[in-house]
């Protein structure tokens, strides 16, 4: 239990993290590159790199200026989206000494539309990422830029918006002294108990539902939007941590919806679909949530978000907290809805209420 109470209640420490990741002041950054050819791939198996350049405003006021190549990504966004998420591929040799030191490829996530509401989206899926950061260090860094797009083919008029960057897979991987566990599935024995409460937690009170632990899509390294890793000391232990929000009920994208399969109609109801768990592992976990509470509820105010998504997430996130402080709500939306409770009870035997 000492690697597991360490997982979980880890204080994040941002100096672990690479320099681009140290701070969440938002960067004012340009990309020039041939958008325009870069975007008409988004229907293609197979998609190149377009050679470009990224400047930015570094923390001296001053503009620095770094070769950048970049491609389409995703799978859904790619398709669907008026403005697909790309894929910046810097040179390590010529971002050495700077803010994007270390940095390799990065993925960048843009709002899906030009427009207010994607802009707000987008935001809403920046800060799942710090809410989860906010609980635990096993999480996807990110930052935050107001990014400038100009076409070097001068077929797409320039703009501006809002978007981010995420820390690389193998950047956590380093960081956390863990290594990536590329598998086609996981069994509840396998994982990780404290880590998969807190991230199953998480995924309730942002209302995400595309997600798992178990599987991945065919043909695909397990799993679902989320990552496992290992620690050597412990190898039968894997380590989810979860990544890309859009289709939660905090962002409520146009497009999003709940599995079929789930007895709710509409992305912003909660339904839990976490594994049960032992009852100090999940009750060490609502209290990690729990304490996080005044921290959490902070970051809605960013100064980009509008008054009225942020009253009304706030709102949202509060009820999250009145299900983990009424007990009977926990027992009816939690307890009642784990899944697997007889093959936790084959390992652990019957599980009591409360902590």
């Amino acid at each position: 239990m000492a690697l597991a109470a360490l997982l979980l209640t880890s204080v994040v420490d941002a100096s672990e993290r690479k320099p681009l990741f140290r701070d969440h002041a938002p960067l004012k950054a340009v990309l020039t590159a041939p958008i325009s050819q870069a975007y008409a791939q988004r229907k293609s198996n197979v998609r190149l790199y377009f050679p470009g350049q990224w400047s930015y405003i570094d923390e001296n006021g001053e503009t620095q200026r770094l070769q950048v190549s970049i491609r389409l990504r995703g799978n859904f966004r790619r398709q669907y989206c008026e403005l697909p998420p790309l894929r910046l591929n810097f040179k390590k040799s010529e971002v050495k000494g700077t803010l994007f030191g270390g940095q390799d490829k990065l993925k960048l996530v843009a709002p899906c539309q030009h427009g207010l509401k994607s802009q707000q989206n987008l935001l809403l899926e920046y800060l799942a990422y710090r809410i989860y950061e906010v609980l635990t260090d096993k999480s996807f860094g990110t930052r935050l830029i107001r990014l400038s797009y100009v076409d070097s083919d001068k077929k797409l008029k320039s703009w501006t918006d809002l978007a981010f960057v995420i820390e690389d897979e193998s950047d956590i991987g380093k960081r956390l002294g863990l290594d990536r566990a590329n598998v086609a599935e996981n069994r509840f024995e396998q994982l990780h108990q404290p880590t998969t409460a807190l991230v199953e937690l998480f995924q309730l009170m942002i209302s995400n539902h595309d997600y798992s632990v178990l599987q991945g899509p065919p043909d695909e390294y397990c799993c679902h939007n989320s990552v496992m890793y290992v620690d050597e000391s412990q190898p039968n232990e894997r380590i989810p941590i979860p990544y890309d929000f859009d289709m939660s009920g905090l962002v409520n994208a146009d497009y999003a919806a709940p599995p079929s399969h789930l007895p709710i109609r509409h992305v912003r109801t909660r339904y839990y679909r976490g594994l049960c768990q032992p009852t100090e592992v999940l009750y060490n976990a609502v209290n990690r949530v729990r304490e996080k509470k005044v921290e959490i509820l902070a970051l809605f105010d960013l100064p980009e978000l509008s008054r009225v998504s942020r009253n009304r997430n706030l709102t949202y996130i509060k009820r999250f907290y009145a299900i983990l402080e009424d007990e009977a709500l926990f027992r009816e939306q939690v307890l009642d809805r784990c899944r697997g409770r007889d093959r936790l009870e084959q390992m652990t035997g019957p599980q009591v209420d409360g902590p």
